[in-house]
């Protein structure tokens, strides 16, 4: 099995070392994987290339695929689809610069998938605040289905859905998008109850701005639930994940 890990990054020199030293970090288990790793830059302009390239020695002495590329893009799913169309592996992650892996992430994915020939996996969590607080989200699968319950950095899937479905580019949750769509077309899903990632918050998903806020409810209602064929009713959980950003951060 071959897994493809993939980090997109625009000026994050200060932070995307601990990204790159968390897949250098990862573990084998009992089932034996290649890992591959693409760094997908925006043309960055603050040395983040140079950073990611300095951890060029320590991929070779630990085997894994290392490849870099710089280029503008046309935003964060456009990039995400570079990646996609350049990996090599099996099972594609993707995780984004300043987040970070726990050494046991890609051993459990390689079980994962192994064990249960799923399409497609996600597990739980660990968000950290800017005030230093940390709390574990976790994944799960309900009838009413909500973002609440589901993780993009812990999610693992096979390379051929996401060549054949890449993101829309529609707007800023079109990875959550994604996920409904293997759902609603009932591909095999499983959650890990094991935390794989750590994700800190502060960036465009969580930004409190009423303008910001307003244009994520409509992105999430039209290009994720409604797209996918889901009940006008999913508005109500649009509006309600917002209130509870802008309440509790």
């Amino acid at each position: 099995m071959k897994l493809t890990v993939i980090t997109i990054a625009y000026n994050s020199a200060e932070y995307i070392g601990r990204t790159i030293e968390s897949v250098l970090a990862q573990e084998q288990g009992d089932t034996p994987f290649a890992l591959e790793y693409l760094i997908i830059d925006g043309a960055s302009s603050d040395g983040t290339v140079a950073v990611a390239e300095s951890y060029i020695p320590a991929m070779e002495s630990r085997g894994i695929e290392y490849r870099i590329g710089s280029e503008p893009d046309r935003g964060i799913y456009d990039a995400m689809n570079k990646g996609i169309s350049r990996a090599t592996g099996d099972i594609i992650g993707i995780l984004n610069s300043g987040d970070w892996y726990e050494p046991t992430a890609a051993r459990t994915v390689a079980d994962t998938f192994a064990g249960t020939g799923c399409d497609l996996m996600y597990a739980n969590i660990r968000m950290h605040k800017t005030d230093g607080i940390t709390f574990i989200k976790k994944a799960r699968q309900r009838r009413f289905q909500t973002s609440r319950d589901w993780n993009h950095p812990t999610t693992f899937v096979r390379a051929q859905l996401y060549k054949q479905y890449p993101f829309r580019c529609l707007g800023i949750h079109d990875d959550y998008g994604f996920f409904l769509q293997m759902r609603r077309q009932g591909r095999s899903i499983v959650t890990v109850d094991k935390v794989l990632a750590d994700f800190v918050m502060g960036g465009a998903s969580n930004h409190k701005d009423i303008k910001a806020a307003q244009k994520r409810i409509r992105d999430r209602y039209l290009y994720c639930y409604r797209i996918n064929g889901y009940s006008r009713l999913y508005i109500l959980e649009c509006v309600a994940i917002e209130a509870a950003k802008m309440l509790l951060g």
